[in-house]
């Protein structure tokens, strides 16, 4: 295995191997039995910590964009490839269609440790696939904060609203720097989203940004600069939400009943 010793990772891929097998298995073992019989995605193989792992119990789908690993990873697991137990494809998963059936055409559950400079893109694609069912993911740990934060805190924006209209997200536990080689500057945190089978509805994304598009500025402000004040006044009173209120103050049922009453007071009922 000297590729463990002398293998240099990469800053251009975000490369942080995960070394500790606590939290190896503490991922494994997250992983909910509902979730038993669905295809398996890994995205990053890196080294195979956690591949290593999976492969005791799923058959994989695994994707890792540096060539050099993937020279390695296909001596490694060789007898995976023959048994038809691993599928390695050795691309830029970003690089892919966005489309449905993203990572695969069947239905399909992801488990990584993802890259940090890509992990916000990469979970957004997730959320959007609906053959993804859900996943498990490793990120940094404000990033995990806001896909998971619930109305009234500070880390609460529009990728919390998206992630709660399309899953139940939930942060399952930190990890500290020390437990990767190279150790990066910031702690990481894991978390799952269980897929609820809901779609976005056109435009609310968009309206989504605008909410929160000046967060120190109350909520009325930020939609008035798009919609028009006596418009966003009257959804306000509609819906009997106050003046002051900020983007971060209000839940996901609210926006979307925002974005509802947006659309009846412009095109009608």
């Amino acid at each position: 295995m000297e590729i463990h010793i002398h293998y240099r990772a990469k800053k251009h891929f975000g490369q942080n191997f995960l070394k500790d097998t606590v939290y190896v298995d503490r991922i494994v073992q997250s992983i909910p039995n509902i979730w038993q019989g669905q295809q398996l995605v890994e995205i990053g193989v890196g080294l195979g910590d956690l591949t290593d792992r999976l492969l005791e119990f799923y058959q994989l789908k695994a994707y890792e964009v540096d060539r050099d690993l993937c020279s390695f990873l296909v001596q490694k697991y060789n007898d995976f490839f023959i048994s038809g137990k691993l599928e390695l494809i050795c691309k830029d998963v970003l690089e892919l269609p966005c489309e449905q059936g993203w990572l695969d055409p069947k239905e399909y559950i992801l488990v990584s440790n993802l890259p940090y400079y890509i992990a916000t893109a990469i979970v957004l694609r997730l959320l959007r696939d609906s053959q993804c069912k859900g996943f498990i993911v490793m990120t940094q740990k404000e990033v995990a904060q806001k896909f998971c934060a619930r109305s009234g805190e500070r880390e609460f924006c529009a990728l919390s609203v998206i992630t709660q209209t399309l899953g139940e997200p939930q942060i399952l536990f930190d990890v500290p720097k020390e437990a990767f080689s190279p150790m990066p500057k910031v702690t990481s945190s894991v978390f799952m989203v269980k897929k609820n089978g809901n779609c976005l509805q056109e435009g609310f994304e968009a309206m989504l940004k605008v909410c929160f598009s000046a967060p120190r500025k109350k909520l009325l402000s930020n939609l008035a600069s798009q919609y028009g004040k006596q418009t966003t006044r009257r959804v306000f009173e509609h819906l009997l939400l106050t003046q002051s209120v900020r983007a971060h103050e209000i839940d996901t049922a609210t926006y979307h009943q925002i974005f509802e009453n947006l659309k009846v007071e412009k095109y009608g009922k």
